[in-house]
């Protein structure tokens, strides 16, 4: 009997150590799944945390953008822009100092062209004559620039009446200071003495026609065409007259 509790007891011992163990297997799984439980969701998060990895694209994309805003920048900015701008304007510069110069240039060749002075004659000068109440005996020539451009009068006119062979004299103390210059539709004067004082040469001789010569720089000889005057009525020369230099005023050459 002593030997049947004995073993009795020992079988409850084994069955409570076997209890125990199983408890303690059961504590120790629990815990091992707790930790497993516990490290799930730090697993997840890690795998949530991965996605900057997965943000990357975001990141790239975002570069992708920043490199597109950059490029925009370049083609667009200050370094396109200011230089499209910049072009017209020298352009439009150098195109007015060609125009101003080339066609400013032409034009102010032209016009320099334009302005540069001839010499008078028949061909670009009208010239009239008149009879002058005084001084007596006086006609008076005036020379008016026809042409486009400013003309010279040099000297005085060179006179022959009818077919008189000498040039009629040329009264020296008339000459002007500087030679006359006449700008288109401007005129010149010059008075003709037709006689010298009485009976101090030939008889005057009744003339009908005058022919009005131009010098040129040269006061020897003349330049260009002459013109062909028709005389008043009644006009009498003789070789002891004269005529004065051109004058920009038509009273200095009826002066003398």
């Amino acid at each position: 009997m002593r030997n049947h509790r004995i073993r009795t007891t020992a079988l409850a011992a084994t069955a409570l150590l076997a209890a125990l163990s199983l408890t303690a297997c059961s504590s120790d799984d629990g815990s091992s799944s707790a930790k497993a439980g516990s490290a799930a969701p730090a697993a997840h998060t890690a795998v949530k945390q991965v996605p900057p990895p997965t943000a990357a694209p975001d990141k790239n994309t975002t570069d992708a953008d920043t490199g597109t805003g950059t490029g925009t920048g370049t083609g667009t900015g200050t370094g396109s822009t200011p230089d499209n701008t910049v072009a017209p304007a020298k352009t439009d510069g150098k195109s007015a100092g060609k125009n101003s110069t080339g066609s400013t240039n032409r034009a102010g060749s032209g016009s320099t062209t334009s302005r540069t002075p001839v010499t008078c004659d028949g061909a670009n000068t009208k010239t009239t004559v008149t009879k002058v109440s005084r001084p007596i005996n006086h006609l008076l020539l005036t020379l008016t620039n026809t042409g486009g451009r400013p003309g010279y009068a040099y000297y005085a006119p060179k006179l022959r009446f009818d077919d008189a062979q000498a040039v009629f004299p040329i009264l020296d103390d008339s000459r002007p200071q500087a030679v006359v210059t006449l700008d288109p539709g401007q005129s010149a004067y010059a008075a003709i003495g037709l006689t010298g004082e009485p009976g101090a040469g030939p008889a005057p001789r009744k003339a009908t026609h005058l022919q009005v010569h131009f010098s040129g720089r040269s006061p020897e000889g003349s330049t260009g065409s002459p013109a062909e005057l028709t005389l008043p009525a009644n006009t009498y020369w003789d070789d002891n007259g004269f005529v004065t230099f051109w004058q920009t005023e038509m009273a200095d050459a009826l002066s003398y």
